[in-house]
């Protein structure tokens, strides 16, 4: 029988087979004598490189990561899927370019103790250290703005790594109504309305790479699904 792991961590991947290898690699070597059992689920969606044959190599050699496809591109629809496949009792939530050990270790004694039962990785609070390039971060501070605005969302940030306990968040997560991009930002904005402790940490991003879509292309479905989530949430409830 297997035994359900401490941490599930949860890694949307789509088209990575430059990095894809050496990133789980690496963080396998890094999570070595870690004190909690894990899991690490590969949330393919839509690759037309090698990164599903890379996934599956990875899955064969190692034990601890297991890989599955989404039907589409579709980071949100990825990462909604991994979480809902995650047998561990915290949920991490990484991206392929970080794998973000740190904030896994300041994470977890946070949701343990109760302190805490959702915790989001943030690029904009003060503390944090944002090294990627001028126009992307002012894409959070934008994406930030409007949901402050929509939706009266009073963090910082709501996109990247985020830690949680999977019992209360996990039928948050199945009610979310949007994908893409906005799935993350409506993961945590109904957490912080569902009454959770959502906690937000400062993080260092330093990306290993560019984004697999482009920003240009990824706004006119962000500013759809805005206006998805805005009628779910202000007007539905």
């Amino acid at each position: 029988m297997n035994v359900s792991p401490d941490v599930s961590i949860v890694i949307p991947v789509y088209n990575e087979e430059a990095i894809l290898r050496d990133a789980v690699v690496g963080l396998l070597d890094r999570l070595a004598d870690v004190d909690y059992s894990f899991e690490i689920i590969l949330a393919e969606n839509g690759s037309k490189d090698a990164t599903v044959a890379i996934a599956n190599e990875l899955h064969e050699r190692h034990p601890e990561v297991s890989t599955f496809s989404a039907s589409e591109p579709d980071y949100g629809l990825a990462l909604r899927q991994g979480i809902d496949r995650a047998r561990g009792t915290y949920v991490f939530c990484d991206e392929i370019d970080l794998c973000d050990v740190d904030f896994y270790a300041r994470a977890l004694p946070m949701l343990r103790s109760r302190e805490a039962d959702f915790v989001v990785g943030s690029k904009a609070m003060a503390g944090a250290n944002d090294e990627r390039p001028l126009f992307r971060r002012m894409g959070t501070y934008v994406i930030n703005g409007m949901l402050r605005i929509a939706l009266d969302f009073r963090g910082t940030d709501t996109h990247g790594l985020k830690a949680f306990r999977r019992e209360p968040v996990l039928p948050i997560a199945r009610s979310c109504v949007v994908n893409r991009d906005l799935f993350a930002s409506e993961l945590v904005i109904r957490s912080h309305r569902a009454g959770l402790a959502v906690v937000e940490i400062p993080v260092r991003v330093l990306e290993k790479r560019p984004p697999s879509i482009g920003l240009s292309r990824r706004v006119p479905a962000v500013l759809k699904n805005l206006g998805q989530l805005v009628w779910a949430i202000r007007i539905k409830g």
